[in-house]
């Protein structure tokens, strides 16, 4: 629990841009970190199609004893998923398999990080996996023979169905494939094993036009892998996780051309403070704002092989650098108040007497619950939409033991407008609690609760009606 705590402190005391915005601007609803919450999900890659946010990631599993390998990365499938909103995500069901695959080893469990882009109406879904056999004679020197090879399979809409191609593509040996398409119309593919390469891809996207290049100038020492690519006012970023210290961190590098010389520039998201050892990027543009898009263990905290994709805001500064991500668990937009509020997700809270556990450590889909257990501890939540001021009642599914005082909600701050003050009295079951408001408020505030009592009080969601 105590790496909950510290990975929240760190990350959700700064200051969240993006949720300063009017309600009048931002049309988002339910924006919280992890997007996805039935299963593992790592790697992904956000693209912008026909107005909608979608998202191509890996798909953790944990292998059984004769599957893969036990205690490593194991991902058998690809999930696509979509939102209109970058809050509520739709899970298209499983659009490919290591099983589907004509030469992928339908035993090693490594359906790795992924890619996917629309090219003339078609959509290209890049994927890599051990191949059945490593043709050695083929295997490009500088990247040890690898017997990662990178596939491609194609559909009618990003949903699929994906028809995946007989052969991997020729002359490329390695994970983590990333397409570009420049604004001449020109595809490239990027890839790592050990290094970065790029090369041109034909117009039919299946196959390269150019031989292969060792991208430059970029660190010898640690891990480097998760090329990702974009452009932005004529500048070329690519983005990588990278290996410094103990864990990866996501670094970048900018040129004035697709596949370099490339120039180091700085940090985008330092390494996960609970020792989650992987991380893995892509930034989009939606609706005039970037975001990032990467992965963390949330979902389990003792094993960093199984990981929960997340998002948050990205801003440049006026130089066109990328100022530092800190990752919240708060993530984008706005919250209805009408919606149940999830302050596990919070985005303040007091420096003792607050933590966040999960309802069911066994199944820890179900999420988490606020815990309350010292005289004027708080909790901070970001930017709730109370709309045109209709909500005269709050629901709160809270559990008390030993308890006695009051539990206030207020907006604005800690000293702000009083909604409510629910008297406490002990319950061993979840209830919820409904409580009048005392007077009715419209437009987007910050709710606080604050616990002004002995004892210890767990809240999963409050809600107003």
């Amino acid at each position: 629990m105590r790496s909950f705590k510290i990975l929240s402190d760190i990350n959700t005391k700064k200051s969240f841009l993006l949720l300063i915005i009017s309600c009048l601007i931002v049309e988002f609803a339910i924006a919280q970190n992890p997007l996805i919450r039935d299963q593992f999900t790592a790697d992904p890659t956000a693209r912008v199609i026909n107005g909608k946010i979608y998202v191509f990631p890996s798909h953790d599993i944990r292998c059984e004893t004769t599957q893969g390998r036990p205690d490593w990365f194991c991902m058998e499938d690809y999930h696509v998923f979509s939102s209109s909103n970058m809050t509520d995500w739709e899970d298209h069901g499983m659009i490919l398999s290591q099983y589907q695959v004509p030469w992928a080893d339908q035993e090693s469990f490594s359906m790795w990080a992924p890619d996917g882009i629309e090219r003339d109406g078609k959509f290209y879904f890049y994927f890599p996996s051990k191949a059945k056999s490593r043709d050695d004679s083929t295997a490009d020197p500088k990247v040890n023979g690898s017997s990662f090879r990178i596939g491609v399979a194609v559909a009618d809409t990003p949903e699929g169905p994906y028809r995946p191609e007989s052969n991997p593509i020729d002359h490329v040996h390695g994970i983590d494939p990333n397409v570009f398409i420049d604004h001449d119309g020109q595809a490239y593919l990027y890839w790592s094993q050990h290094h970065f390469f790029g090369a041109k891809l034909n117009s039919n996207m299946l196959e390269l036009d150019s031989e292969v290049i060792t991208l430059k100038d970029f660190p010898d020492e640690g891990l480097k892998e998760g090329p990702f690519v974009f452009e932005r006012n004529g500048i070329y970023y690519m983005t990588y996780p990278h290996v410094a210290n103990k864990t990866e961190r996501i670094e970048y590098a900018t040129a004035d051309n697709p596949l370099g010389p490339f120039e180091f520039q700085g940090v985008i998201m330092d390494e996960s403070p609970v020792g989650c050892w992987t991380n893995h990027q892509s930034i989009v543009q939606y609706e005039g704002q970037w975001f990032l898009f990467y992965h963390h263990n949330d979902y389990s905290p003792e094993f960093d092989k199984n990981r929960s994709i997340r998002a948050d805001s990205l801003f440049f500064d006026a130089h066109g650098k990328i100022q530092k991500v800190i990752p919240t668990l708060r993530g984008i937009g706005l919250t209805k108040a009408h919606a149940q509020v999830q302050l596990d997700r919070y985005s303040d809270s007091s420096e003792e007497g607050f933590q966040i556990e999960f309802l069911d450590k066994s199944n820890p889909f179900l999420g988490w619950k606020s815990v309350l257990s010292q005289p004027e501890a708080w909790v901070r939540y970001n930017q709730v939409d109370f709309e045109h001021g209709e909500l005269n009642k709050a629901m709160i599914k809270m559990k008390a033991k030993d308890i006695s005082g009051v539990l206030e909600l207020r907006i604005g701050d800690l000293n702000g407008q009083l909604l409510s003050v629910l008297t406490l009295a002990d319950s061993e079951d979840w209830i919820e609690k409904l409580t009048d408001l005392n007077s009715q408020v419209s437009g987007c505030h910050d709710l606080f609760l604050v616990f002004k009592g002995d004892g210890v009080l767990e809240v999963d969601w409050v809600s107003f009606n």
